[in-house]
């Protein structure tokens, strides 16, 4: 019964993971806004954090990579999507001026943006990889953490976290990162293979 149930899960979060935004470009970066304001999807709160819930729980028992990469897209489709209509036309003025290269710009915007904002964690997230970007970890990480107080399981952050720890040499840390990662991702790309690699380093090989 308890595989029947979470079968029926998988396949049900599955069919309403279709890709409506762009893949993450990076390890922070969520999809790019690809609609206008206006025909942005609404949502209540509840029903947000409910179908969060709902794919996070689908995520953790996906069976493979393409399942769990299907229910990942609509995670993001999820998380990109602010209600204040405000906050999502300065997003998609956030990825024209990265568009254009411009990240200045882009990291004056998404000030703006947390400051009218800061319960809007991908604004966090976008600010984080554009610091990271710019090797400024320091306040990369500030956005980090901003981001997982509000929402711990972000896989994007999660791993821009790992990330920063394993470039400054903090193996033992991001061994731990990482572990957590795969706790809310089991299926995430790469990520298996970075633990067994840092856990053979940090902890030593199995005799």
């Amino acid at each position: 019964m308890r595989a029947r149930f979470l079968g029926s899960l998988i396949v049900i979060a599955t069919a309403f993971a279709a890709p409506a935004y762009a893949e993450p470009g990076s390890w922070l970066e969520a999809p790019a806004l690809q609609n206008s304001p206006q025909t942005l999807p609404k949502m209540s709160r509840g029903d947000r954090l409910q179908n969060l819930e709902f794919l996070f729980g689908a995520l953790k028992v996906a069976p493979d990579e393409t399942s769990a990469k299907a229910i990942e897209q609509r995670i993001w489709a999820v998380w990109v999507v602010s209600p204040s209509d405000t906050a999502n036309l300065l997003m998609t003025r956030v990825r024209t001026a990265i568009e254009a290269k411009d990240t200045d710009l882009a990291l004056k915007l998404l000030d703006g943006i947390v400051k009218i904002k800061p319960d809007y964690i991908e604004a966090w997230n976008r600010r984080a990889t554009l610091n990271y970007m710019k090797k400024d970890f320091g306040q990369s990480l500030a956005d980090i953490r901003e981001v997982l107080k509000r929402e711990p399981r972000h896989f994007g952050a999660l791993m821009g976290l790992g990330m920063i720890l394993s470039e400054t040499g903090d193996d033992k840390q991001a061994l731990e990162v990482y572990r957590r990662l795969l706790a809310v991702y089991p299926k995430m790309q790469r990520i298996p293979d970075m633990v067994k690699t840092l856990q053979e380093k940090v902890e030593g090989r199995d005799i």
